[in-house]
């Protein structure tokens, strides 16, 4: 049975309109979600580590007696990763290498300067003291997602770092495990949903309160993780994975197809995109969907999401393929074209950009080097991909030589008494050399 997938072209008078129901995502939580998250922060403020114990054995169908059952310490850490396969490890290791020396080039470095005064003005960046990871847990677990979020913590110089995974009915995913020895996380709890999110941000008798919380998760991880934002920070709240693929009609069809499946695979409400000014090219990579489809172990997922979400796009031409990219903002950005340097200019609001035929999104997941923690929904306008300078606060410096002070002080009093705050305007003119 062929795919039903939404045809767009630019051209149409009513394309704006037909884009932004293309695009409209409403990611927000119920009133019964918000009901339920609200009271597991509650009962975990007030009860701490008992609420921790109930609540995972109830949700994730476990038979804990204590949080010493919710903690797995660095030698069960050792043994997951000395326990790999050697394929296994090493593409691990390799994964790991990249994404560290990619985000050893991020490192924000202190600054000051001294004026002719001897006023001395800068910037001191310190690390986050303590971070908490989320993870995905279970049959769907992401060991990548553990190297995305640790290893620019690690990186930035944040003392510890801890991670939550949630382990539905005891299940334990190895691979998760080695990579969090592999980046560096000190403590892990096998604790998911809401209630690992309340532990971060509160703390309990045993789990650490942390400065900030990252990492995916369902609708109730990403509602607990707005209602505590303010008493930590967060990453974001994401939505569903989401690729658009520029493309000039000369690559082959059938990796458009799979690049196009590689987010279609993630959830029913993932969104793949392709947007191309030749007619006949998006009528081959229809073809190769049809085609392809069938082979695809996730089809009914890759089904679901391509029918409700997905659209092939007809444009003019190179420069109005630049332009619709930009007002969609995605996530993953594939620009697969003979030039794609000659096109980099144009491009203002990507979570990340793949350059040309043979970079297909996926190395970004694993192991390109650059963040797989980006912006969704069109937030790419305003955000940027996870990085060291997530987990690094700037504090400004400045130190005022007497005769700095007497003169700035002059410019305070004038504009402190302007505004009517004479305390101002006083502690300023004490300063004031006679």
């Amino acid at each position: 049975m062929s795919l039903a997938i939404q045809r767009l072209d630019a051209s149409q008078s009513d394309f704006d309109q037909q884009l932004n129901r293309l695009l409209a995502w409403e990611n927000v939580s119920d009133d019964k979600v918000n009901g339920i998250v609200n009271e597991v922060i509650d009962r975990v403020r007030t009860e701490g580590d008992a609420a921790l114990v109930e609540y995972t054995n109830r949700f994730d169908r476990t038979t804990a007696t204590g949080m010493q059952d919710l903690e797995l310490g660095q030698a069960r850490l050792q043994q997951a990763l000395d326990g790999l396969p050697a394929e296994q490890r090493s593409a691990l290791e390799k994964a790991a290498e990249r994404v560290r020396a990619y985000h050893e080039r991020q490192k924000g470095e202190s600054w000051q300067y001294t004026e002719a005064d001897g006023t001395m003005l800068g910037q001191q960046i310190t690390p986050m003291d303590r971070v908490g990871i989320y993870v995905p847990g279970g049959k769907a677990a992401y060991p990548s997602s553990v190297l995305m979020n640790a290893l620019p913590a690690h990186v930035a110089g944040v003392k510890e770092i801890i991670m939550v995974v949630p382990t539905p009915e005891g299940v334990v995913n190895e691979l998760v495990l080695a990579a969090a020895a592999l980046a560096g996380v000190d403590r892990v709890f096998t604790l998911g949903g809401a209630q690992a999110v309340a532990a971060l941000a509160y703390g309990t008798e045993t789990v650490p309160a942390v400065d900030k919380i990252v990492g995916p998760g369902n609708i109730f991880v990403a509602t607990a993780k707005r209602a505590v934002f303010g008493t930590v920070g967060i990453d974001m709240i994401a939505g569903p994975s989401e690729i658009l693929v520029v493309c000039d009609g000369q690559t082959d069809p059938d990796w458009v197809a799979m690049d196009l499946f590689s987010q279609a695979e993630h959830d029913e409400d993932a969104q793949s995109i392709l947007v191309c000014p030749d007619a006949d090219y998006i009528n081959r990579v229809e073809a190769s969907i049809n085609k392809l489809l069938p082979t695809m172990e996730r089809e009914e997922i890759i089904r679901i999401s391509l029918e409700n979400r997905a659209a092939l796009i007809k444009v003019a031409d190179m420069d109005q393929a630049v332009e619709v990219s930009n007002r969609i903002a995605p996530e993953h950005l594939e620009l697969s074209v003979a030039d794609p340097e000659a096109l980099l200019p144009q491009i203002r609001h990507a979570g990340a950009i793949f350059m040309g035929r043979y970079t297909a999104e996926a190395l970004g997941d694993y192991c390109a080097g650059p963040n797989h923690v980006l912006p969704t929904s069109g937030t790419a306008r305003f955000s940027s991909p996870l990085g060291v300078y997530d987990f690094q606060k700037r504090s400004s410096l400045i130190m005022f030589s007497a005769d700095g002070a007497s003169e700035m002080g002059k410019v305070a009093s004038v504009l402190a008494r302007g505004e009517s705050l004479t305390a101002h305007a006083r502690s300023a003119e004490y300063r004031i050399k006679d």
